[in-house]
């Protein structure tokens, strides 16, 4: 729906949006600056033009007016001096007050050519103890991004944000520290209404009401300014193991650092119109809970383009950690992988190792649930057939004739993966309820395709693949391949496979796959059971064949009971699957079939390709077939 030439742009677009509220909070040494500067006293001061710079960023605010305050002018200008030899902790824990207002407050920063300006109204800070806003408030925003590639304009409703901790805040910004200390709060909760944004591509982005409650962070070892400066022009696929390796550290670093107790946005949309592929895209609601029982909840999904309109009534993540990445961001930082090197003509491909291991950032998925999703997607014009009288006549083209649009639907699905060995995921299960969608959609998909001769013009189905890999054990096993229909049956199978070792994982394609040739068979069960669709097949075939159904069904299951066996070589194996087939066709209700290999190590690729006869391999089988 959206082109990779655009999602930088809708990026872009919801990073300013956050940028600027974060501002407002602010990069530790700015924040404190401009929300304090209004102080506390038993007497009320007011500053005039006051500026404040810090590196590239610029602060400044006509008027301030500090009510309630013990400290004096000097006391205050002392606290916000760029040039202090005070930390900026130290200096903020003196700020007492019980309010400080300001009409207009503009944060400027330049990034060479990029210029980015904020410009809040109405800003007031109450209750300010020891460097704590008990309450922090602006009546609105405007934001302006001017150079490429980020070029935009937007605004911002009222703000409001509760125990907000400056002090905290400059200690993270402005001070090194252990990365596995405590957790220190920022603020309890924050309140951002009518975000808008749109960009010189015509993009824009808004969100109705965006919320957060118990933000938290904790020191890093180059300090969270140093942190982001650095990435800012950083690249984990850079070729200098070195700088990989820094970059590395520095976003473990991060990942460990905050903590939220929660964010909730509600009607977001973004939308462009200009071009030639205009998109929309909307969610009514957003949550995401840091708790213990952490998960991302959408609701009211909605998307369109062209070529596709649809709908998601909810999309849920659940059980996603970033354990295994950060553990893989570890490894980078302290054992930096060499440069790739490029091999000399005519030998084998060197494998990437930078990219195998960032492979292995891969972090554990979870849980991914989906409910009522609705497709309608357009299809290819179908040209019309040309008349003429007269072939000798040029003819003008009919005009294409539009097909019906294709609608797809499901009422429920659900993914859970496991934790991943070398990025790819040790256990995995797929279950898709009510999968709609008209049966010419799969008409040149093998064994499906002739489902509409069958008399199904739409299809109801049901898909579950459960996979599950035991590495003490070196199996894996397929715990549940099944597809269901409405008004046709079902097909389960089961199976296991032995000799699947840690080396199928490998991030190198050419030593995964050699280890997937030595894995063997153990054993297999089949199952198909009967709801309708065999009696279709039967009357379909009749018609072709012009014959009555029994009596085409009559010889299905002489060459069932007589045909099978020969073809399998008439062991005492291939007699049971033949007769167990007789039977369900002449009353069908439910086949099974099961095999297991009678070695303990299964079958392998080589006893199957070296056998003589089909007979040769259903000898290495214990094999069970009926039908009720």
């Amino acid at each position: 729906m959206t082109s990779s030439t655009r999602r930088p742009v809708l990026m872009r677009a919801l990073l300013a949006s956050a940028c600027a509220v974060a501002l407002l909070m602010g990069p530790a040494p700015v924040a404190p600056a401009m929300a304090q500067e209004a102080a506390n006293a038993v007497q009320d001061l007011v500053l005039d033009n006051l500026t404040l710079a810090f590196g590239d960023t610029v602060f400044s605010a006509p008027k301030v007016t500090v009510s309630g305050t013990r400290l004096s002018r000097d006391d205050l200008l002392a606290i916000f001096k760029a040039d202090a030899k005070e930390p900026w902790p130290t200096r903020l824990q003196r700020l007492d007050a019980g309010s400080l207002t300001m009409p207009e407050l503009r944060v400027e920063r330049r990034d060479g050519e990029r210029r980015q300006v904020v410009t809040y109204r109405d800003v007031a800070a109450r209750s300010i103890r020891a460097g704590r806003i008990n309450e922090l408030t602006a009546a609105g925003a405007t934001l302006s991004v001017e150079g490429a590639p980020q070029a935009g304009s937007g605004s911002y409703g009222r703000i409001r944000a509760e125990e907000v901790d400056l002090t905290a805040l400059s200690r993270l910004y402005t001070e090194a520290g252990d990365a596995s200390g405590g957790f220190q709060r920022l603020y309890a909760s924050l309140l951002v209404e009518a975000i808008a944004f749109i960009d010189d591509r015509g993009t824009t982005v808004s969100i109705a009401r965006l919320t957060g409650r118990d933000l938290a962070g904790r020191r890093t070892p180059t300090t969270w300014s140093g942190a982001v400066e650095a990435l800012s022009a950083a690249d984990l696929g850079d070729d200098d193991p070195a700088k990989r390796a820094r970059v590395a550290g520095l976003l473990a670093d991060l990942a460990e650092s905050v903590s939220v107790g929660g964010l909730e946005a509600t009607d977001l949309t973004v939308k462009e119109v200009k071009g030639e592929d205009p998109f929309s895209f909307s969610i009514g609601r957003i949550a995401y809970a840091g708790s213990a029982e952490a998960g991302l909840a959408l609701s009211e999904i909605g998307f369109g383009a062209k070529e596709v309109q649809g709908k998601i009534g909810r999309l849920s993540l659940t059980g996603f950690s970033l354990t295994p990445t950060i553990a893989a961001l570890r490894r980078l930082a302290q054992a930096p992988l060499p440069a790739n090197t490029v091999p000399e003509k005519g030998a084998a491909p060197v494998p990437d190792a930078q990219e195998a291991e960032l492979r292995r950032l891969t972090p554990v998925i979870g849980t991914l649930a989906l409910s009522d999703l609705g497709l309608d997607l357009a299809q290819k014009p179908v040209p019309a057939p040309v008349a003429s009288a007269d072939p000798l006549k040029a003819q003008k083209p009919a005009p294409a004739a539009l097909p019906p649009t294709l609608h797809v639907g499901l009422r429920g699905g659900q993914m859970s993966f496991g934790p991943p060995k070398d990025g790819v995921p040790t256990e995995s299960r797929l279950a898709l309820t009510g999968l709609t969608l008209p049966s010419t959609a799969v008409e040149s998909v093998p064994g499906l395709g002739s489902l509409a001769l069958y008399g199904y013009r739409d299809l109801d189905l049901d898909v579950v693949a459960d996979t599950a890999w035991n590495e003490d054990t070196r199996e894996l096993s397929f715990k549940e391949l099944s597809l269901s229909g409405k008004d046709m049956g079902r097909l389960h199978l089961n199976a296991l496979l032995g000799g699947i070792g840690p080396e199928v994982f490998d991030p190198d394609a050419a030593v995964s796959g050699f280890a997937m040739l030595s894995a063997t068979a153990k054993a297999l069960d089949l199952t198909l059971e009967n709801g309708g669709l065999f009696e279709r097949f039967i009357d379909a075939q009749a018609k072709v064949l012009s014959l009555k159904p029994d009596e085409l069904r009559k010889e299905y299951v002489t060459a069932s009971v007589i045909g099978v066996p020969v073809i399998l070589g008439n062991s005492a194996a291939a007699k049971a699957i033949g007769a167990a087939m007789g039977k369900f066709v002449a009353k069908p209700g439910t086949l099974s079939i099961s095999a297991k290999a009678k070695s303990g190590e299964g079958l392998g690729m080589v006893d199957v390709s070296t056998a003589p006869t089909p007979a040769a391999v259903l000898d290495k089988l214990e094999v069970n077939a009926k039908a009720d």
